[in-house]
């Protein structure tokens, strides 16, 4: 156990690849059972996944032979977006463009398609991210709220975070979180999510039967699972 523990915890530096000069991310985990490369489309970043008991040394070769599919999968990445002036975002899936409004007061505002933006430079980017969570927890809230009073569920808390690995998630006692880069897509995207969590009220599982309740809640549910699958790595270089 002790031997298994200092695996766990041994640091592992970051490493480049001669060729290319990406840097590479080692991580390890507990649950891996072979080595895996990630590559994270928000910050576009590799990691390299080892079991506890692999060496170092033969994970850089794994690395090294799959350096190819590394520089497709990075160039592949939609671009970033920054929260910055000019920026366009879909709200909603609506084209909204960011404009900055230094000499205004107050905080964020929608106004003829655009989000405007009072305040000093420094605090744009900060407030377009404050005034999206509000948006998704407003939202978000209404459609939980909604679908769940069709079921006679019960839910509990409703946390709105930047998940990067899941769009929703829901415990045993019913609280739920979600990812506020949900208002940056379709609405029948994030009903899809709100729907998917929604029956974890009823089935904390993914079987047939939790599926089906899905569908009953939202018909076009197999649209924008679709949707999400190809297009949830574009929502995340946003910000």
């Amino acid at each position: 156990m002790r031997r298994l523990a200092s695996l766990l915890t041994r640091p592992v530096e970051p490493f480049v690849l001669l060729e290319s000069g990406i840097e590479i991310v080692p991580r390890i985990s507990p649950r891996a059972r072979r080595v895996t490369l990630k590559v994270d489309p928000a910050e576009g970043c590799v990691e390299l996944v080892m079991p506890p008991r692999a060496s170092l040394r033969s994970a850089r070769s794994f690395a090294e032979r799959h350096e190819g599919w590394i520089r497709q999968r990075l160039a592949s990445l939609p671009p970033r977006v920054s929260f910055a002036d000019g920026a366009i975002i879909p709200l909603r899936d609506k084209p909204t463009t960011i404009r900055h409004l230094p000499a205004m007061r107050g905080t964020a505002w929608l106004e003829d398609g655009q989000l405007c933006v009072a305040g000093a430079e420094p605090h744009l980017a900060r407030r377009v991210r404050d005034f999206l969570i509000a948006e998704a927890r407003q939202t978000l809230g209404e459609r939980v709220r909604h679908l769940a009073l069709r079921i006679d569920a019960r839910v509990g808390r409703i946390s709105i975070r930047d998940q990067r690995t899941r769009w929703g998630s829901c415990s045993p006692d019913g609280r739920m979180t979600f990812s506020w880069r949900l208002v940056l897509a379709p609405p029948g995207v994030l009903d899809y999510v709100v729907a998917h969590e929604v029956a974890h009220l009823v089935h904390l599982h993914h079987g047939p039967r939790f599926w089906r309740l899905v569908e009953r809640l939202m018909p076009e549910m197999r649209h924008w699972r679709g949707w999400l699958r190809r297009n949830g790595g574009r929502l995340l270089r946003y910000g």
